[in-house]
């Protein structure tokens, strides 16, 4: 029995996991969740599951599940405070960091402090601070288990292999809402429209990275701190069918692939039961002839300029994919409240990259304060 802690069990990715754990009641127990404001959504989780401890985002939500009669004693906090409690409990063996943000951070450090395993489904604290992180890991002899399905991909296709044979790795990417459409179309689209992903279901702020191709440039940053792999050996290929989730090549040009239905589910629970696995009986199995036949495009970076200003970034360093995660977050905040239009994201995220003079191996204080500082800016321009 492994004993999960699940910070943003609301989300996209807190409420599958929370299927796989119900699929597998005999495996996990849940004892510890976070969630922000979705009472609704948690009330039920928390009666199902009874995790002794939850946080939760805002004092209004506090209060409000303090009303709630639960059928037993449950310990609830606030805040940061209580996205660090949940996550360093004693009991915890693996905490899934499903949460939204550069937040995501701390809570991650100090459950590597306590040699809490990770299962890592928010690339943000990573892509914000991924030397601070992984030299936690590498400190505290801690794993960081990927979550996301393209980085869970080159993690099982790298099982068995050794890190010095790869070539590159080879990110696979849907497109998004608006892979279809120039960027003429692109300066009309609304909310609706770029909420519309024609393969996965998707939290709101992630459907839009994905339509503006950052999701897939947050993923390539994640990528390098994950495998240590320089930026010049990590490629994106469009690939609309979602079926690859991504591949490795090594030095004798083999490829070797992850394929399968699109799922969140399946590297979710590989992430929980590595190096076993489970049946998973709910997600859909492949049929190839179903699909007919896969399709690959070579990533246009004119196109998706945000995939450019990520692999940019990341080449740079220092503070300045932190920079570039927080004017997307407060951009993509903007655009969901009908305050900018589509476009409007990239050239936000545009001038803050060229405003931030860079910190190079920035400390944790650094980058706490260039990420408040650049929102600062952005909601300045937003003003």
């Amino acid at each position: 029995m492994k004993n999960i802690c699940l910070l943003g069990a609301t989300g996209s990715i807190g409420e599958q996991t929370i299927d796989v754990l119900r699929a597998h009641p005999d495996q996990f127990q849940l004892v510890s969740m976070t969630f922000g404001r979705n009472a609704e959504k948690a009330v039920p989780m928390i009666e199902a599951f009874k995790p002794k401890f939850v946080a939760v985002g805002d004092q209004d939500t506090y209060n409000k599940l303090k009303q709630v009669s639960f059928s037993y004693n449950v310990h609830i906090g606030i805040g940061e405070e209580g996205l660090i409690e949940a996550a360093v409990m004693e009991e915890v063996d693996i905490v899934v960091n499903a949460l939204l943000g550069s937040v995501g951070l701390i809570p991650t450090l100090k459950a590597i402090e306590q040699k809490k395993t990770i299962a890592l489904a928010n690339k943000e604290t990573l892509v914000t601070a991924g030397h601070i992180v992984k030299e936690h890991a590498k400190i505290y002899g801690v794993p960081l288990l990927p979550v996301d399905s393209e980085h869970s991909a080159i993690f099982q296709a790298l099982q068995g292999e050794q890190s010095k044979n790869i070539e590159r790795l080879i990110i696979t990417a849907s497109g998004g809402s608006f892979r279809d459409r120039t960027r003429k179309e692109l300066e009309s689209v609304t909310i609706e429209d770029a909420l519309k992903h024609p393969n996965w279901s998707m939290g709101a702020k992630i459907t839009i990275d994905s339509a503006t191709m950052m999701n897939k440039g947050l993923e390539v940053i994640e990528a390098h701190w994950l495998f240590d792999i320089p930026y010049e050996q990590i490629d994106v290929v469009l690939h609309k069918e979602s079926i690859i989730h991504s591949m490795v090549e090594f030095h004798d040009r083999s490829v070797i692939a992850q394929l399968g239905t699109p799922d969140m589910r399946v590297p979710i629970q590989y992430a929980l039961t590595y190096p076993d696995r489970l049946p998973l009986p709910e997600a859909k199995r492949l049929e190839l002839w179903e699909i007919g036949s896969l399709h690959f495009e070579k990533a246009d970076f004119e196109r998706f300029r945000c995939l450019q200003f990520a692999f940019d970034s990341g080449k740079i360093g220092g503070t300045m994919p932190t920079v570039l995660n927080a004017a997307n977050e407060t951009a993509v905040a903007a655009f969901l409240a009908g305050e900018i239009s589509f476009l409007s994201i990239e050239d936000l995220i545009e001038r803050a990259l060229n405003r931030h003079q860079v910190i190079h191996q920035p400390s944790l204080s650094d980058i706490q304060e260039v990420d408040k500082d650049t929102r600062g800016y952005v909601n300045s321009i937003l003003t």
